[in-house]
């Protein structure tokens, strides 16, 4: 599921980190099918499709919910969540992964100068995403290199 905030999303992260596994996708052994059975917006604050989107996944083969990395990327991180994670693992009953991709240096650049994900508690979940300090690097699409094919 993505935050309602970037609900134009295309994805493109959040795919490339599955398929390079990369963030949260790392702990994934390469052998092993990843299959997407649903991409959706919350639907807004507090998370309007909680109740239905998670168990239509489930009903299509999810056996784990992603909170992708847009979560915790806009300002202030998505205040929910705690509740969303609990919804999902105690009422639909599928466990919850906060996050996605790797967060990208830039982000990870602007939250410490505005220290909102300190004051937000964040760490927890970014230390599950950027396991690689490297990965930070290839995830920003400022830099030069972004998408450029590594040796």
């Amino acid at each position: 599921m993505i935050c309602d905030r970037n609900r134009t999303c295309t994805g493109n992260k959040c795919f490339k980190s599955i398929i390079e596994r990369d963030g949260a996708f790392a702990e994934y052994p390469e052998n092993e099918r990843v299959e997407v059975v649903g991409w959706i917006a919350c639907g807004g604050c507090p998370g309007e499709r909680l109740e239905s989107a998670p168990a239509d996944m489930k009903k299509y083969g999810a056996e784990v919910i992603h909170l992708a990395s847009c979560y915790l990327a806009g300002y202030p991180i998505c205040p929910y969540i705690e509740d969303q994670k609990n919804y999902i693992e105690k009422v639909v009953g599928l466990p919850v992964k906060v996050g996605t991709h790797p967060m990208p240096r830039n982000y990870l650049n602007a939250h410490d100068k505005i220290s909102d994900w300190k004051r937000d508690g964040a760490a927890k979940w970014l230390t599950e995403i950027n396991r690689n300090s490297k990965d930070a690097d290839k995830y920003d699409s400022t830099n030069p290199d972004f998408l450029k094919k590594r040796e």
